[in-house]
């Protein structure tokens, strides 16, 4: 989710085309940059809601704890 979030953020970010930014919001872009750059790298960049939604369809017969 967060990968998707983020993913979605950047492309509106892209298309609105703002170059004038405060220090706080360069902030937040590098923020998204490294969190992106990290996630990238981990198995749950290919990972989609359905995805998740089957495995844990497909866990609950195990009555696992949180």
């Amino acid at each position: 989710q967060v990968f998707q979030l983020l993913t979605d953020l950047k492309q509106q970010r892209k298309e609105s085309g703002k170059s004038k930014q405060s220090s706080g919001q360069q902030n937040l872009n590098t923020i998204m940059y490294e969190t992106l750059k990290y996630i990238s790298k981990t198995p749950c960049r290919y990972q989609s809601p359905e995805t998740v939604r089957d495995f844990l369809v497909a866990m609950k017969g195990h009555k696992l704890t949180k």
